[in-house]
């Protein structure tokens, strides 16, 4: 996706909503329409060959309906994001969308979403909590995969610009509970309308200190850096014996 241009593949069966939809994104500007399906196959087959930033998808398709269409679409074009705009009601899907509009909704609402998913302005898509977590045993490795479903998250959500900040913070977090907690630890990320939350819990004693950056090593570089990038950082104790280790990162408005 270009910084200007949203690639957009609609599906929708009837065609005088697509009409609508394709000249409200058009009178709109930054969109282009790189293809139109009314049926489920057909859709799968040009978000595989056309790879859309973002397909508008009605689930109510006469061939392929609900969860299929959307499973089969997220596999023919992993990196598309889907905004849901349905008659439908599969409301219950839309944890697994970017974003879910019902069709009596504003055409412009529908368009403000488009938009909102398209750029990466996930605060604007999502105005609710997100929140996912990942257990990682007690090994130096854990710190890769820590940075590893960071990255994939931040991908998801279309955050990438926010990447560099928060695999710099997680390197920190993870490293210092695998390392002076020398027990398990959980990785958390809360994903708010203002901020991306890190957190890193684990079962150990002591408190981390910011210490002076390390040049050697590559997660070493100390908290001193963390409190730099971040807007915020702190510790909460946990019940018994145990911490949270927490970083925010702001959203761009």
């Amino acid at each position: 996706m270009t910084a200007t241009t949203i690639r957009v593949l609609l599906v929708d069966d009837i065609v005088h909503v697509r009409r609508l939809v394709r000249s409200a994104l058009r009178l709109r500007g930054g969109f282009e329409v790189v293809g139109e399906a009314e049926q489920g196959t057909e859709a799968v087959r040009l978000s595989a060959e056309l790879q859309p930033d973002l397909v508008v998808l009605d689930l109510g398709l006469p061939d392929l309906a609900g969860h299929e269409v959307l499973t089969r679409i997220r596999a023919a074009s992993p990196r598309s994001k889907v905004v849901v705009f349905s008659g439908a009601d599969e409301s219950g899907l839309e944890s697994e969308v970017e974003a879910y509009v019902p069709k009596d909704a504003e055409l412009g609402y529908l368009v403000d979403l488009v938009e909102s998913v398209g750029r990466g302005d996930l605060a604007l898509a999502h105005p609710q909590t997100v929140q996912v977590s990942l257990g990682l045993p007690k090994e130096l490795t854990s710190v890769r995969l820590a940075r590893r479903f960071v990255a994939e998250r931040l991908q998801e959500w279309g955050l990438e610009s926010l990447e560099d900040d928060a695999l710099l913070v997680t390197s920190e977090l993870a490293a210092n509970a695998i390392t002076h907690a020398e027990s398990d630890c959980e990785i958390r990320l809360t994903l708010s309308p203002s901020s991306l939350r890190i957190d890193v819990g684990d079962r150990g004693v002591g408190t981390p200190e910011p210490q002076p950056p390390s040049a050697t090593e590559e997660h070493g570089r100390g908290l001193v850096l963390v409190d730099a990038v971040a807007s915020a950082w702190g510790l909460d104790a946990l019940p018994g014996v145990g911490k949270v280790v927490w970083a925010e990162l702001a959203l761009a408005r």
